[in-house]
């Protein structure tokens, strides 16, 4: 066989392997952007809110730019509490991993009662955040902040 034949297969097995690489979205977050979209009556594209001053997104530190980041920096710290719940015993995971029970009713979120300890702190943080989304005023000039202004939530 010659060597240039190999090339295909082996393409092939780098793609699979990649792509089983990809994590798929933590559930958690899935259900928290429902609830976004739940209190704030749609009115916003839950991703505004992915990249939005020093603690709305991954990671956090600094001080919050404005309501809307100081939502997100208590969010922060709700999972940080999440993690050390003894309900909760993370050992791999994390907040983000852990599926919870909700309902949404014409703006209302409401976290269910079939949710064990550490699912319903996980779902109040997530209410909560939530709730303090839909009535924090969003700046727009706070998007991507941390690109626009290198330094500012160090």
């Amino acid at each position: 066989m010659h060597p240039a034949h190999l090339l295909v297969p082996l393409g092939v097995c780098v793609s699979l392997l990649g792509a089983a690489r990809i994590p798929p979205l933590p559930l958690s977050l899935v259900e928290f952007r429902i609830l976004i979209k739940c209190a704030n009556h749609n009115s916003r594209n839950v991703l505004d809110y992915a990249d939005y001053g020093c603690y709305c997104g991954k990671g956090g530190s600094g001080t919050p730019v404005d309501e809307l980041d100081r939502c997100c920096q208590a969010h922060d710290y709700c999972y940080d509490d999440a993690e050390k719940l003894p309900a909760c015993n993370y050992r791999f995971s994390g907040p983000y991993w852990n599926p919870y029970s909700y309902k949404c009713n014409e703006g209302e979120v409401t976290c269910t009662d079939d949710n064990d300890e550490c699912k319903a702190f996980i779902c109040n943080c997530d209410r909560t955040a939530a709730i303090c989304f839909a009535g924090a005023p969003y700046n727009d000039e706070n998007f991507m902040i941390t690109i626009k202004k290198k330094n500012i939530c160090q």
